[in-house]
């Protein structure tokens, strides 16, 4: 069977039209329909009513509808898996961090690890935090290292992955000065004022999460007004010090900021969050490196 023929598959279980489904599949209708005929030759059953428009699943096809996702979703994992295998004898430790703590955390975090281990070769990959944590689940790196808040479970918490709390850090309401020690920008206290100008974070990332699910709803009732929308804390913080506009974000990106009286506290401390720096693990096969490197991390803690 030719993999590609669950796609082709796929394409007009959805559609319900050959035609579409061809298109969808950027090749012309002939062609798609012997495709389609050979995935049900291989089968030995017809997989799609054509008696009538669009085209239903029989009831083999509906049944094969749950296989061929279960198979994309295995062929899909084949290559993580067989780097992990590869990986079991490497010695290479292989991390995703959000863009944020690898500029801020990481670097003194490993630091002080060298201290009381040898880590080797380190690879770093930096990216938001919804595609870091599709790294780890398809195993392209061993581990992630990431902020939570343990009253928000994100993807990884859901599926059971395993971590360790390594840090702690502060998501912090802020914005440039009107004049030293006031912020230009300040959370409303009520709907009974001007719009604020906010900068507010993507859904991918993972500050972005935690700040919806702990204060969403409490700030859907202020006088917001976004004016900007990206996925990177760096790119709000760098909008939130040209002033245009009030942004949460992490005490260790923003400390030197702070000191130097660049951005204020833009809200009371009841607007602050905690939150944890996670060091989450991948499943499978750990390397002897991985393995050693894990056991010294959950020492040091």
């Amino acid at each position: 069977m030719n993999l590609s023929w669950l796609d082709d598959f796929l394409a007009l279980a959805a559609h319900g039209h050959f035609s579409r489904a061809a298109e969808a599949r950027h090749m012309t209708q002939p062609a798609f329909s012997r495709r389609v005929r050979a995935l049900e030759a291989w089968l030995g059953t017809d997989l799609f009513d054509r008696s009538e428009q669009p085209a239903r699943l029989t009831a083999a096809g509906e049944w094969f509808r749950t296989a061929s996702q279960d198979l994309q979703a295995r062929v899909a994992a084949l290559p993580g898996e067989a780097r992990a295998v590869a990986d079991a004898q490497a010695s290479t430790l292989r991390f995703a961090a959000t863009h944020a703590l690898s500029f801020t955390f990481m670097p003194r975090w490993l630091q002080g690890l060298e201290t009381r281990t040898p880590l080797g070769q380190l690879q770093l990959m930096s990216d938001t935090q919804r595609q870091c944590e599709r790294l780890l689940a398809e195993q392209q790196v061993q581990f992630l290292v990431a902020h939570a808040h343990p009253g928000v479970a994100g993807p990884l918490d859901d599926a059971g992955f395993v971590h360790c709390v390594v840090g702690g850090d502060r998501l912090l309401p802020v914005a440039a000065p009107a004049e030293p020690g006031r912020a230009r920008h300040r959370l409303p206290a009520s709907a009974a004022v001007e719009p604020t100008p906010s900068l507010v974070y993507s859904d991918d990332s993972g500050l972005g999460r935690i700040l919806r699910a702990l204060k969403g709803p409490a700030l859907d009732r202020l006088p917001l007004q976004p004016v900007l929308t990206a996925h990177l804390a760096s790119v709000l913080r760098t909008m939130a010090l040209d002033g245009r506009g009030l942004a949460w974000l992490p005490q260790a990106l923003v400390a030197d900021d702070l000191a130097s009286g660049r951005l204020v506290q833009a809200a009371d401390d009841e607007w602050v969050i905690g939150l944890q720096i996670r060091l989450y693990r991948g499943r499978g096969p750990s390397s002897r490196a991985a393995q050693a490197f894990w056991d010294a991390v959950t020492a040091a803690g």
